[in-house]
């Protein structure tokens, strides 16, 4: 499973921190940061979800306001948003 966040769309709610703690807040910018992340797009990053944070991981793609977080499976499937 794998995760890959928007920067540019992220708003800064920070709903994300609340929900997993591989993300962090960017105070100075206004926005979530996903830690251990490459990017692999202008702004895009990207990160696979280590085991027995799949949960943590999809609510914070859920908890999102602005779907900047997507959540896809192992077959490249897309699960959140």
């Amino acid at each position: 499973m794998r995760v890959e966040y928007d920067y540019d769309t992220c708003i800064g709610m920070f709903q994300c921190v609340a929900e997993w703690d591989a993300f962090e807040r960017d105070e100075d910018a206004g926005k979530a940061v996903l830690a251990d992340s490459e990017e692999r797009e202008d702004q895009l990053f990207v990160r696979e979800v280590p085991d027995g944070a799949e949960l943590d991981a999809k609510f914070a793609a859920r908890a999102c306001p602005v779907d900047a977080i997507a959540v896809y499976d192992d077959d490249d499937e897309q699960l959140i948003p």
